[in-house]
Formats: structure tokens, C-alpha cells, sequence
């Protein structure tokens, strides 16, 4: 096929805002056309999509509300980050057959004009998979380090607690936990997802929340002198019951707060009086105010993968087609690990 000729592009495409649970009826299907050149003289990249990856935090882009993130615009192709292939180039900062990672529409092709220097980056360690920075080397990885190592102040024996602790951000948070020398300990909602927790990514201890009717008796149980570090993704009831737990000046870092992504009345908490009470400092942090550490990020990660420190789990589907159940996938704990879709093979 000559350069410039127009191919099908298949696309999924936001239907309109949302109010509850979504559900796949919301992303449509469609197939256009896109030309495989850069237009002459542009500042453009051509992208072919290999990875997609499916985040929480995509949620809130469905409805018109107060974020950190625009919302999905309807009519338009849900977007979200990617690992993607180069295939023509009009701007110096990439050129044909680079890897990048960043974000693009669910598609196969995706044009981006003038692309700016943290929404795309090129990828030049290819020691993993590339589908690693969807996830462990990509935002959800910056989002573990960031929360843990720069929000919580870790300290060598400090006792840990991380909730949703098996997906994308958890399994991460946990390894980088027991590296620093603290006693971790994780919740899933899963026989499954605890066994991964304790055998694979090396937690201390973890449990199943669905099966511990008392989650502030279960927490005393397993920090009987009271949780240092919380890694917060999960909100609600959860964090009602960690605040009893809290040890004196301990810290918790609010990643996300995914029992509430779907309710339309939120959960409100009713012991916050605890933090004066403990000295607790909790902070809230969105991971794009920090990408300026990412060079930072990578050394460490390097190392880390270089000395087999680290372990990484991935659930992946295939086909662009299947993308839309594997986001819904993510509000009922269906994934096992870092949901990854691939759109095409490398």
C-alpha cells in the first residue's frame, strides 16, 4: 500500500455522559478512514496503536462534573494512555519506528497534531514488554512511586497498608514497600487475587475485604500497633475503618477511591476527627504534577528490573472490540492485575 492511501480505521466512540455503573452500550463501535501520512509540512505524528490501557480513572471522564481530567467528548473516540508504534512523522522529537507511550484515541491509527512533550514519550528502554508502560512504566507505575515514595515519606520498618492492593497501582506500591524494608500488608477481593498478593508480589499478610464483615477489627488484627502507611484506592467504608488503625503521625496517600467512581449519592466518612486526634497527614495527588521525576522513576525501575526486584502482572484481552468490557471490568473486579488491551501485535 503506497503512502498516503486511506485504510479503515476501527474506533470506539464515547455515546454520551453517564450517571451510575457504565456499561459497554456507552462506547460504540464505528470504522472511518485515515490516511497513512503525516499532511505535508505539519508538526504531526502517525501512530499505530499496539496497547491500550484501562484506568479508573476514565470513569469520571463519562460524566460532565468538576476533574482533573476534561471529560470524554460525545461523538468523539474515548482516549486514554497507550503504547504505540511511529509510522510517519512530521515533528523532530519522533521519527518513523519509535516507540512512544501517552495518550491517544481507542483506535487503530491515531493522528496527533503538535504533540506535546509529556502527552507522548518516546520509549528507548526495551528490556520489557512494551506493554509495560501501560502499566508498571507507564502513569499507574509513576502513580505508585509518586504516591508511596514522595506523598508518604516511607521509612525503613514502618507498617503499610495498601487497599486494591492487586491491581495496576497496588501490586506495585506493595513491592516498593517491602524493598524499603516495611511490613505490608494488602486487601483484594479475591481468594485468587490474596494468593498473588502473598505469593507472588511478597505482601507480609493480605484478605479477602469481602469475607471480613468488621474491616476495623480484621485492620487491628493485622496492625495491632496501627497502620503507618495507608495507600488509599479505595474510599467509603474502607477508610472508615482504617482511621481507628491509623498509628500517631501516620500518613495516608489518597491515590483514588474506587467504590465511589459509580455511586451517584457518595459515601460520606464519619471519623475524620480521628486525623487530629492521630496527627495524620492525608493528601490527595494527581500523577501528572509530578511527570518532571520521571527520568528519576526510570533509573530506579531499570535497577530494579535489571536485579529481578520487581514482579509484574498483566491481564490483557485482544482486539480493539474488547476494550470497552475490559474498562467495565475494572468496577467489578474482574481483571487480574494491570488490564491491557492489545489493539495489535508489534
Amino acid at each position: 500500500m503506497a503512502n498516503g492511501d486511506e485504510i479503515s480505521n476501527k474506533r470506539i466512540i464515547f455515546r454520551d455522559y453517564i450517571s451510575g455503573f457504565p456499561k459497554e452500550s456507552d462506547m460504540i463501535p464505528t470504522t472511518d478512514t485515515i490516511k497513512l501520512k503525516v499532511p505535508e509540512g505539519s508538526n504531526s505524528v502517525l501512530l499505530k496503536n499496539l496497547y491500550l490501557s484501562c484506568d479508573p480513572y476514565m470513569r469520571g471522564r463519562m460524566t460532565q462534573s468538576d476533574s482533573y481530567v476534561p471529560a470524554f467528548t460525545p461523538g468523539k473516540p474515548i482516549s486514554g494512555y497507550a503504547v504505540s508504534e511511529v509510522l510517519d512523522s512530521g515533528n523532530p522529537n519522533f521519527r518513523k519506528g519509535d516507540y512512544v507511550w501517552g495518550i491517544v484515541g481507542w483506535e487503530q491509527y491515531s493522528l496527533i497534531e503538535n504533540p506535546h512533550p509529556m502527552a507522548l514519550m518516546k520509549i528507548d528502554y526495551t528490556d520489557v514488554p512494551l506493554s509495560y508502560y501501560t502499566g508498571v512504566l507507564g502513569m499507574p507505575g509513576m502513580t505508585a512511586y509518586v504516591g508511596f515514595h514522595v506523598i508518604a515519606s516511607p521509612k525503613s520498618g514502618e507498617s503499610v497498608y495498601v487497599s486494591a492492593a492487586s491491581g495496576a497501582v497496588g501490586q506495585l506500591v506493595g513491592q516498593f514497600a517491602k524493598l524499603m524494608g516495611c511490613y505490608v500488608v494488602g486487601s483484594a477481593g479475591s481468594k485468587e487475587k490474596v494468593d498473588l498478593l502473598k505469593n507472588k508480589f511478597g505482601f507480609d499478610d493480605a484478605f479477602n475485604y469481602k469475607e471480613e464483615p468488621d474491616l476495623t477489627a480484621t485492620l487491628k488484627r493485622y496492625f495491632p500497633k496501627g497502620i503507618d502507611i495507608y495507600f488509599e484506592n479505595v474510599g467509603g467504608k474502607m477508610l472508615e475503618a482504617v482511621l481507628p488503625n491509623m498509628a500517631l503521625h501516620g500518613r495516608i496517600s489518597v491515590c483514588g477511591m474506587i467504590s465511589q467512581y459509580n455511586l451517584e449519592q457518595l459515601d460520606g466518612v464519619h471519623n475524620l476527627f480521628l486525623l487530629i486526634i492521630k496527627r495524620v497527614r492525608m493528601e490527595g495527588f494527581i500523577v501528572s504534577d509530578h511527570y518532571h521525576l520521571y527520568p528519576k522513576f526510570m533509573e530506579m525501575m531499570k535497577q530494579h528490573f535489571k536485579e529481578g526486584k520487581l514482579v509484574y502482572v498483566e491481564d490483557t484481552v485482544e482486539g480493539l472490540e474488547s476494550a470497552p468490557g475490559a474498562l467495565i471490568g475494572l468496577f467489578t473486579g474482574r481483571n487480574i492485575g494491570k488490564q491491557v488491551v492489545r489493539v495489535a501485535h508489534e
